[in-house]
């Protein structure tokens, strides 16, 4: 059990590893990125732009997992009606849908589930979003009492 803990937390580091490396080379961050490479056909809302500091993308593709945050400006309702519409016609069934300050959409897909959390921002600045795929069936420990 010690060796599987130890396997987990190597690949972990190695992944966070990765992470903080760009992708396609050195890019300053205010260049486009394209997001279509990467995320395959998931759709994203018009004039979303993806805060790639706040995100984490592994593989690419219609095969990614991870977590993408978005900036989509202040029209936070227009974000949300659009995952509520856009993704069950793309095949994603729709789970949970919970509405308020915070808002959260939950869809599934064949053996990955999609999570929407939408949070509303102040006079300032912009509702945020962030949108989490991973696989369904991942094997997950609940963690032991020592």
């Amino acid at each position: 059990m010690r060796d599987r803990h130890f396997l987990v937390l190597s690949v972990a580091l190695v992944l966070s590893a990765c992470a903080s490396r760009p992708i396609e080379g050195e890019m300053k961050s205010d260049m486009p990125r394209p997001s279509f490479d990467i995320l395959g056909q998931t759709q994203l809302p018009a004039g979303a732009k993806i805060q790639h500091d706040k995100s984490l993308i592994m593989g690419a593709g219609d095969q990614w997992v991870g977590r993408v945050s978005l900036d989509v400006g202040r029209d936070l309702s227009a974000a949300y009606k659009f995952f509520l519409e856009t993704y069950p016609q793309q095949g994603w069934t729709l789970v949970t849908a919970v509405r308020g300050q915070t808002s959260l959409l939950v869809f599934t897909k064949q053996e990955r589930n999609a999570t929407v959390e939408l949070q509303e921002g102040n006079l300032l600045s912009g509702g945020s979003v962030t949108l989490t795929v991973s696989p369904r069936n991942a094997t997950v420990s609940a963690p032991r009492k020592p």
